[in-house]
């Protein structure tokens, strides 16, 4: 009988816990367990007007090979974005028409990006290879983050607009 008892709050206590999860992730509420920008919990916002530089966001990275191989080394999550990705929380450093060199640090339009070390290899030893740079096309976001070990726009290059899901608003975050 005791045990039937603990199992029934077991029950309860899930139920109850997923319907407050999917409450949240359709209030757009989202974790972050990445140490790209603070671990915790934050709210996708809608944006009511153009992206802008400077804008912190929530973006779906594009199904691409790029992506692919970056989940199988450990850079991205599992997430519901097309190809099963997570989304990204990064800083919109470029808009279109602007140009990006990428040596070993990034430059727009000649302007040093801080934080912006571009690295030959990963914590693992593994090559990276940076992006070209060139010219943010139609559509695309070139993003980034300060983290100095962050998987961003150095390295996969501009990511489609068409990804974007909105600013990305802290609710409950800490940083190690």
């Amino acid at each position: 009988m005791r045990r039937r008892r603990v199992l029934l709050f077991l029950a309860r206590v899930a139920v109850v816990t997923s319907a407050l999860a999917a409450t949240a992730f359709s209030g757009g509420y989202r974790l972050n367990l990445t140490p790209s920008e603070p671990l915790g919990l934050w709210r996708i916002e809608k944006l009511q007007r153009p992206v802008a530089i400077g804008d912190l966001v929530f973006l779906c990275p594009p199904p691409a090979a790029v992506f692919a191989e970056a989940w199988r080394r450990g850079y991205l999550r599992r997430g519901l974005c097309a190809g099963g990705f997570a989304p990204l929380i990064k800083t919109v450093a470029a808009l279109p028409g602007q140009h990006v060199d990428i040596t070993d640090h990034v430059l727009i339009d000649g302007r040093p990006v801080p934080s912006s070390l571009v690295w030959g290899r990963d914590g693992e030893g593994r090559v990276l290879l940076p992006d070209p740079g060139g010219v943010v096309p139609p559509h695309h976001l070139f993003i980034h983050s300060p983290f100095a070990s962050s998987y961003d726009s150095r390295y996969f290059g501009p990511v489609p607009d068409s990804g974007l899901l909105g600013l990305a608003r802290p609710v409950f975050t800490f940083e190690l």
